[in-house]
């Protein structure tokens, strides 16, 4: 095997890699999770991680 059949090789496993990568995110099971982490930003918590209050010292 020389550097060009490395390359090819190379090539088809990022390629399948690729696929792999497209196929499990479109699934219909992951839907629910990307839907409920899309929608993280936009939650208000209650309190402030960290304990403080708004416009505190």
């Amino acid at each position: 095997m020389d550097l060009v059949d490395a390359h090819s090789l190379y090539t088809v496993m990022a390629f399948v890699t690729f696929i792999g990568i497209v196929a499990w995110v479109y699934s219909g099971k992951r839907k629910a999770g990307f839907e409920e982490a899309g929608r993280l930003p936009l939650t208000e918590e209650d309190s402030p991680a960290d304990g403080r209050q708004n416009g505190g010292d």
